[in-house]
């Protein structure tokens, strides 16, 4: 098997997983994903396409991210690694799309508004 190659965008990170055939080593920029992502949930978070698919341990993932937070990280990872199990094996589709996991999550961060504290948040009214 060849290398299979997927991008997950999150918020501002960006995902770029490259994935073989393996011993289900997951790397993420050159360290153990346990260790980048020291949080639980968030190691759920990255196993989670592989467990729908029950191929957890039979691939090896290497991950290239950037951009955003922790956590837009770890989702921007899960769409990647979700992206390329359907690449691999097109019958890997419907279950993980019957989870939710083949869909770029567009809620991004509003914009600060002039003359506001943040986006909807306004400055302290003064009646006099």
């Amino acid at each position: 098997m060849e290398v299979i190659n997927a991008l997950g965008r999150r918020k501002n990170a960006v995902a770029r997983v490259f994935i073989k055939e393996g011993s289900g080593k997951i790397t993420v920029n050159k360290k153990d994903y346990k260790t980048y992502f020291s949080v639980p949930t968030l190691q759920y978070v990255v196993n989670q396409p592989l467990e729908i698919v029950e191929s957890a341990g039979k691939y090896d993932i290497t991950a290239n991210i950037d951009g955003g937070g922790v956590s837009g990280q770890a989702e921007a990872l899960k769409l990647a690694i979700a992206r390329a199990l359907c690449k691999i094996n097109p019958e890997h589709r419907p279950p993980l799309k019957a989870k939710g996991l083949m869909k770029r999550d567009p809620r991004m961060v509003e914009r600060k508004k002039p003359g506001q504290k943040k986006a909807r948040k306004k400055f302290q009214f003064s009646k006099r």
